[in-house]
């Protein structure tokens, strides 16, 4: 399952999707890719209805924001501030890690706002058991990834990676930029098949 979690104070963002898993970039075997750009993206996604009472959760709003190249590409935003949002897909096809493939995650952010505190996360769930309509902070993951802005002082991306064998989460520690200006952003994240990963914004890498 491919699905944003964002927890958030005071925040609004645009966000496209689009995730790939691929042995290399030539040869891209796409297991989930999301647009936005039609009404029909709430049929895709399912919106969690037990994770947080129903006054805590924000509505999602369908836009291209408040400023666009193109009327037409739009991404889905967070409408109200100090709210919980979040939202879950399944993937076309399962992904096994032990199939000898990177992994690669893509999508892309815009703030248009200053935030106070606000994460927008990204995570990869297993697909065994997996209520939609409690999805939540608390649902076990696979990978986390996604910028994160709380005050001054915290502003990083999170690469967070969860291992069934130990039942522990490994977040890696060293702290990787974020971007905390008003426009689109890229966030790339590639975990490769011998254990290695790299970070990308705007294609550039950063860790």
């Amino acid at each position: 399952f491919f699905s944003p979690l964002i927890t958030l104070n005071t925040m609004k963002f645009s966000i496209l999707a689009t995730a790939a898993f691929t042995i290399a970039p030539a040869a891209a075997e796409i297991y989930f890719k999301e647009q936005f750009n039609d009404e029909a993206w709430k049929d895709r996604w399912t919106e969690p209805t037990g994770w947080k009472a129903k006054h805590e959760m924000g509505k999602w709003k369908h836009t291209a924001g408040e400023y666009y190249g193109d009327s037409s590409d739009k991404g889905i935003q967070t409408s109200e501030d100090a709210r919980f949002y979040g939202l879950s897909a399944p993937l076309t096809k399962t992904f096994n890690s032990s199939d000898g493939k990177d992994l690669v995650l893509q999508y892309s952010v815009k703030h248009e706002q200053n935030l106070d505190c606000g994460g927008a996360y990204i995570k990869l769930l297993p697909g065994d058991n997996f209520d939609a309509a409690n999805f939540g902070g608390d649902t076990p993951y696979s990978v986390m990834f996604g910028p994160d802005i709380c005050g001054h002082s915290n502003k990083r991306t999170h690469v967070i990676l969860h291992s069934d064998n130990k039942n522990d989460n490994l977040l890696i520690k060293k702290d990787i930029p974020t971007e905390t200006d008003n426009l689109t952003h890229l966030y790339t994240l590639v975990v490769r098949t011998d254990n290695t990963f790299e970070v990308f914004v705007d294609n550039k890498s950063v860790r």
